[in-house]
């Protein structure tokens, strides 16, 4: 690592703090990781809850946030390899409250918020308090891929806003304090701060999905003559596209950093399993197709490290990554599945089992090529932006 920072730039004190998490990891929070945990919304928060005070008193706890709201202050660069050593166990970003939706909506109160939203809303969030979510897909024909497909209302009405609308597929939905709402206005997309206990805004179920371990689920939810101030506007009416893509880029790549660990961890769990198990008299590390398994997955982890460092170090520079952020995704969605898929097939039939972790972080990666943009969509919008713009390879 001391040579990698060297290289890198990342802080004289980061070895340091990468070695107080993978321990707080491997000590606290994959010791208390159980499948049954994976679909249990309830079960989870409470996980949760035990975890986050012991990060706390380690020093490690909300990496992403300033010392001034109780984090850690870490750039983009230092943060990208604290993310991957948390993201390493299913419970490691909930514990350290950098899981999302959370810690892009935190983003979202910092930068839009007003005094009194980030008052009400921020501390309580940032301290663990309370959860939120992000409101913007709509079942069809709504907004998915296409965020223009919008078609969740608000009209102004007595001074406030009305919203009506279904949204699904919400993660954090179950149990959220608040969310924010994306919904089109005569002006334009437009953000809002709906409290969970507002009678307009009923969360109608938590659908089943592939992935485990998301906190909060993936909810639907109904607006329906949903009533809200006109301080319940999240930044300016109008500038709600604007908001969304503000809070995707450091999104996406903070998700490209969690799962990178989190394919390394199949990984390790394959590589100990092929150098202990023999078959037709030797071991099956000396096979030369498990070996080339083995090559390629360190070099798929290689490189989308090395894409998300540079996009890393490209936010700390204040540069846009609206370009290299896209690329990064594609590539490090990608990538993580084959590595989880081939360490879940140097394994065997333990490896499709729940008697390790493997088979969970397959189907927990699975969905990272259409969260956050879909791959064929982020392939689409770099080819019309390369060759629009006559962008030299």
């Amino acid at each position: 690592m001391n040579d990698t920072a060297a290289i890198f730039g990342f802080s004289p004190h980061l070895e340091a703090l990468r070695a107080r998490v993978r321990r707080f990891i491997d000590e606290e929070a994959i010791p208390r990781e159980r499948p049954a945990l994976a679909h249990d919304v309830a079960a989870l928060d409470a996980v949760l809850a035990e975890l986050r005070p012991i990060a706390q008193r380690a020093g490690i706890y909300a990496p992403q946030l300033p010392v001034s709201l109780g984090g850690q202050g870490l750039s983009w660069r230092d943060r990208s390899v604290v993310l991957e050593e948390l993201g390493r166990s299913f419970l490691g970003a909930g514990a350290l409250n950098c899981a999302p939706p959370d810690q892009p909506n935190m983003i979202s109160l910092i930068e839009q918020g007003s005094d009194a939203q980030r008052a009400r809303w921020l501390g309580p969030l940032a301290s663990g308090a309370i959860r939120s979510c992000f409101a913007m897909t709509e079942p069809q024909p709504g907004a998915g891929s296409d965020p223009s497909m919008l078609r969740t209302r608000a009209e102004r009405r007595d001074g406030g806003w009305v919203i009506n609308g279904r949204k699904w597929f919400i993660s954090g939905a179950i149990g959220a304090r608040f969310a924010i709402v994306l919904a089109m206005t005569d002006e334009g997309a437009t953000q809002f701060l709906v409290d969970a206990d507002n009678p307009g805004m009923r969360v109608l179920r938590n659908i089943p999905g592939i992935d485990g371990y998301q906190i909060g689920g993936h909810g639907e939810i109904d607006f329906t003559d949903c009533r809200v101030g006109a301080d319940d506007v999240l930044g300016e009416v109008g500038r709600g596209f604007e908001y969304a893509q503000v809070r995707l880029e450091p999104a996406r790549i903070s998700h490209c950093m969690r799962f990178i660990g989190r394919a390394s961890r199949a990984m390790e769990i394959a590589q100990r399993y092929v150098r202990e198990r023999s078959s037709f008299g030797q071991p099956l590390a000396e096979l030369q197709q498990v070996q080339a398994m083995v090559a390629d997955a360190h070099i798929d982890l290689h490189a989308a490290r090395l894409m998300t460092w540079h996009c890393a170090a490209r936010m700390d520079a204040g540069l846009s990554v609206k370009h290299e952020s896209a690329m990064t995704k594609v590539f490090v969605s990608e990538a993580v599945n084959r590595v989880a898929d081939r360490a879940a097939q140097m394994m065997g039939a333990l490896g499709m089992s729940d008697d390790t972790p493997v088979s969970m972080i397959v189907r927990d990666l699975r969905p990272f090529r259409i969260y956050d943009g879909a791959s064929e969509l982020h392939r689409a919008t770099l080819a019309r932006r390369v060759l629009k713009g006559g962008i030299a390879p």
